[in-house]
């Protein structure tokens, strides 16, 4: 950091703000250590007080977090989306982040009894389950455990399922899905999920329960698990002109 803290009109916190806001969205990558408060007194030639009002203004914004008895890290910024229908693959690539995948399910048989409702399948139909660990610039983001309907998409799991699932069923099979059902709850990490995402039980997670469709048949159910300090939606809202407010 070449940057100098000077005497003048603006605050010295707020100069050395700035120069950690750089520090943090430029030059250093999420989950780097920032310089202890005792660096940062030492090289700017400011107090402790001025740190620590620099400090706790980028913690509050989101931009560092800290960590007890370790320090100060720059913090995971939550990846926003809005609400459309898109693979995850292609959404983070959209937003300029750099998606990557774990597949950790890949199997062909009975799912449970709901999503055998949700797909109109008989009780004793097989489907394919692909579940996975989606990340995003090399952070665990979300978990997806899909499942498809096998006679809809023969072959499937021979496939590359690291990437866009959805492109895949677009090129290679012709039935690219083009609508979906979903809702979103807030739930607290059960610890299988947890683990995988790098969180505590019970922490928060927003849940995304979705069928998707090809034409008018339904042949997605997935339950998705982020992360919600990691992700956020974006959403725009009307008012229809049945429901106008005066």
């Amino acid at each position: 950091m070449t940057s100098r803290i000077t005497e003048g009109a603006e605050p010295k916190h707020q100069q050395l703000r700035r120069i950690l806001l750089e520090l943090a969205t430029v030059r250093l990558a999420p989950g780097a250590a920032i310089p202890s408060e005792r660096q940062l007194i030492a090289e700017y030639g400011v107090s402790r007080i001025t740190v620590r009002e620099a400090l706790g203004q980028l913690v509050n914004e989101g931009y560092l977090e800290r960590v007890r008895g370790k320090g100060t890290f720059v913090a995971h910024r939550p990846v926003q989306s809005t609400l459309h229908l898109a693979s995850f693959t292609e959404e983070m690539r959209a937003m300029g982040h750099v998606p990557t995948t774990v597949v950790l399910v890949r199997e062909e048989r009975v799912p449970p009894s709901d999503t055998a409702a949700a797909l109109r399948l008989d009780p004793d139909v097989a489907a394919f389950h692909v579940k996975r660990l989606r990340m995003a610039d090399g952070a665990p983001v979300s978990i997806d455990d899909a499942w498809l309907v096998a006679d809809a998409f023969p072959g499937l799991l021979e496939h590359d399922l690291s990437g866009s699932v959805y492109s895949i069923i677009a090129t290679e099979y012709g039935t690219p899905i083009d609508r979906a059902q979903q809702t979103v709850a807030a739930n607290p990490a059960a610890d299988d999920v947890a683990t995988l995402l790098g969180t505590k039980t019970g922490a928060p997670l927003l849940e995304f329960d979705r069928v998707s469709y090809a034409g008018e048949r339904p042949v997605e159910h997935t339950r998705s698990w982020y992360r919600s300090d990691r992700y956020r939606v974006q959403m725009e809202v009307t008012a229809t002109a049945a429901h106008a407010v005066a």
